[in-house]
């Protein structure tokens, strides 16, 4: 049964200028990747929790896929960056030092290679971002050009409610096929957009999940709270990438816009990805490619909880490196922690 709205359903379009956007963020990591596509969904997509059997939104009982592979193992993504925001490579198993609630652990396998990535790529097409569009064009030009072949993507458009344009997909005409041209226009439900994001990745292919979300970080139409989509947060394995598209203070004309990007730096945090905010549209073309970099150069470390206590709480994770070369400075972007299983 589809979750009922007390308001009339909209579908959702893009601008022209955002679908040539898209055209891009699909071009760079489309290229040369077979893969196993599903039709465009053309319809809007229904918010409900994402393990619960009922059919009414219980905002209460979110459940998306948990941080661990199995009840035995805890898998971290790590990202390390200098003191200059540039990617760290070449560490080893032995420049990682994890802690469960404090409690050292022994790291049961370390992998630093270029995984295939299942990536959802989240847009805001709301009347806050009317003067923005433009600029997310520019987010596109180089993201994805270090992709792998192997990835896949789907597209979530949001406004007055998340839209999915396109199930996860190997080709550009499937992405093309599903966008429909609009201006920006509508209230925010970006809170409702990320949710969804997190339920549709659990469809994905890949171990390795981002979801890139461009927006400006205003909310004032979402039915989920902060809260309820901090734990769906934390109860996923999809890391979350932001690309803040702000105004300066004094033309900041939407309610609520000035705590856009704190919204969007939490999320991001609280998955182990990042957000980067963008003021010009020269900067966005260098941010894109960052995203990209890290998502392309993540460590993947795998540990046996020492305690394996099934109480549910949630255990907090520090990670810490230590270069072998002695630079220092150096920041980790990792999950803020898991919970534990219950059964």
């Amino acid at each position: 049964m589809a979750f009922q709205s007390p308001r009339p359903r909209t579908s959702l379009k893009i601008s022209a200028s955002l679908l040539l956007c898209l055209g891009w963020i699909a071009h760079g990591l489309m290229a040369a990747g077979p893969g196993t596509d599903n039709q465009p969904v053309a319809q809007q997509a229904e918010i409900v929790p994402a393990v619960t059997s009922g059919i009414h939104l219980r905002p209460s009982s979110i459940h998306t896929r948990p941080i661990q592979v199995n009840v035995q193992m805890v898998v971290v993504g790590v990202t390390v960056t200098d003191p200059d925001g540039r990617i760290v490579t070449g560490l080893n198993r032995e420049d990682f030092k994890i802690c469960d609630e404090k409690v050292p652990q022994q790291i049961a396998s370390f992998s630093a290679e270029d995984a295939p990535a299942s990536v959802g790529i989240i847009c805001d097409s709301s009347a806050s971002m009317s003067n923005k569009v433009e600029r997310s064009r520019a987010a596109a030009t180089e993201f994805f050009k270090t992709s792998n072949p192997d990835d896949e993507f789907m597209l979530i458009g949001f406004n007055d409610r998340p839209s999915l344009l396109s199930t996860f997909t190997s080709k550009l005409e499937t992405l093309q096929d599903s966008l429909l041209l609009m201006p920006a226009r509508g209230r925010t439900a970006l809170l409702d957009a990320v949710y969804l994001g997190l339920r549709e990745m659990k469809r994905a292919r890949s171990n390795r999940k981002a979801l890139v979300v461009i927006s400006d970080g205003v909310d004032n139409n979402s039915r989920y709270t902060e809260r309820e989509v901090e734990r769906a947060v934390k109860e996923s394995d999809a890391q979350i990438y932001a690309i803040g598209i702000l105004e300066p203070a004094a033309f900041r004309w939407m309610p609520g816009e000035e705590s856009g990007p704190a919204l969007l730096s939490r999320l991001a945090n609280i998955s182990g990805g990042n957000m980067f905010p963008a003021k010009s549209a020269d900067e966005l073309p260098e941010i894109a490619r960052k995203i990209s970099l890290e998502l392309r150069n993540e460590y993947v470390i795998a540990y046996k909880p020492s305690n394996l206590v099934r109480d549910g709480s949630w255990r907090h994770l520090n990670l810490e490196v230590a270069a072998p070369d002695g630079r220092s400075s150096l920041r980790v972007y990792n999950r803020a922690g898991y919970y534990a299983p219950t059964q």
